[in-house]
């Protein structure tokens, strides 16, 4: 039984890779291995971006090593292309997950002219149409009204589509996040709100940001069941969202799932001496040993069918070997042309805009209006 508001987070692996429930047959070791590979995958990822941020070659990145499991375990648990979601600025995990190219993200962080969104939005903010995955905003909690908005739609339609919107703790805070969820419990919509809890709002804590015992209890005055998951154990996720996705696609209205895990890393360049400032390299360590990728090793080996030392190397390197070819790639097709700002906003362009067109052209040109 899956069951919502209970006191401690549902998990179904213990941190020694033993299973603390029955494993669901669905979780083969093929599929594990696969999830494996996923968050691995992801966690170079990660690695690499950040050598790409200090050479230079981009201007913002954040980290999502630690929260693999959570988002790798939310991405396999949605229906990918026909469900919606609505993300926040440290989901680039999911959308791997959700089968988003390296080279759609990487272009989009160096914001080359093969960028999906066209060098127009700031780096690491992408958006993907064939994965229904919607721009990112780095406004916090401004996609869960628009995401309320969204799921609203769908039950107006008459579609069996779910939306999913995920955030951070900090988001909880903030009163659009209140404002959708009040909207999405009031109107029954079919969304599935999720939240990564990395437990730190750039430098607040959740202990100072909240009374609240958790963030998941706060379902209750909406209306809505609220599940409490531990989210470095990527068969919890998965068996968790699995059910609150079909619940809410069963057209019983929003759920709110917490997903309790922990950012190793700062929250993005622009604090990059987090151990310095606000949280202790203890607490890190701490959690350095929950690493859910471990974990999931762990409970591979108990099963029978651990990964070697070899394995994990070679998929490092392939994963360090394609990024490098993908960053190039991309470099390859060049910056965006200063025209495109004139382009897709309107189907017919006003004067307003067919002058300063005009007259860019001409300066580019060497002359002056």
């Amino acid at each position: 039984m899956i069951e919502p508001f209970t006191p401690e987070p549902l998990r179904w692996v213990a941190e020694d890779g033993t299973p603390v429930r029955e494993l669901p047959a669905r979780f083969t070791p093929e599929l594990l291995r696969e999830l494996h590979r996923l968050m691995v995958q992801a966690r170079e990822f990660d690695r690499k971006l950040i050598t790409l941020l200090r050479q230079g070659r981009t201007t913002f990145y954040a980290q999502s090593s630690g929260m693999e499991a959570t988002q790798v375990g939310l991405a396999r648990s949605m229906r990918v292309g026909h469900d919606w979601v609505w993300p926040y600025y440290r989901d680039h995990t999911l959308g791997l997950a959700m089968g988003v190219s390296m080279f759609d993200l990487i272009s989009q962080c160096l914001g080359t002219n093969s960028d999906l969104c066209r060098g127009r939005q700031m780096p690491h903010h992408f958006g993907v149409k064939a994965q229904n995955f919607v721009s990112i905003s780095s406004s916090i909690a401004s996609q869960v009204p628009p995401a309320a908005g969204n799921a609203i739609a769908q039950k107006y339609l008459g579609t069996d589509e779910i939306t999913i919107c995920t955030f951070g703790d900090g988001a909880t805070s903030e009163g659009d996040w209140h404002a959708g969820m009040n909207m999405a419990g009031a109107t029954k919509a079919p969304c599935l709100f999720v939240c990564e809890n990395n437990q730190w709002a750039i430098s607040t804590s959740l202990r100072e940001q909240t009374a609240s015992e958790n963030i998941h209890i706060k379902a209750k005055a909406y209306g809505m069941p609220g599940f409490y998951v531990d989210g470095n154990d990527i068969v919890a996720v998965m068996e968790v969202c699995l059910h609150a996705a079909e619940w809410v696609r069963a057209g019983n209205g929003p759920a709110l799932v917490e997903c309790l895990t922990y950012r190793v890393g700062s929250h993005s360049n622009a604090d990059a001496d987090a151990e310095k400032h606000y949280r202790t390299r203890e607490e890190v360590e701490e959690w350095l040993g929950r690493d859910p990728i471990t974990r999931l090793e762990k409970l591979l080996e108990h099963l029978g069918h651990p990964v070697s030392a070899e394995e994990r190397a070679a998929l490092i390197a392939e994963t360090h070997a394609l990024v490098d070819a993908e960053v190039l790639r991309a470099e390859a097709t060049g910056q965006p042309d200063w025209q495109i700002m004139f382009e897709d906003v309107y189907a017919d362009m006003p004067v307003h805009l067919r002058d300063q067109e005009a007259f860019l052209r001409q300066e580019q040109a060497g002359g002056r209006a």
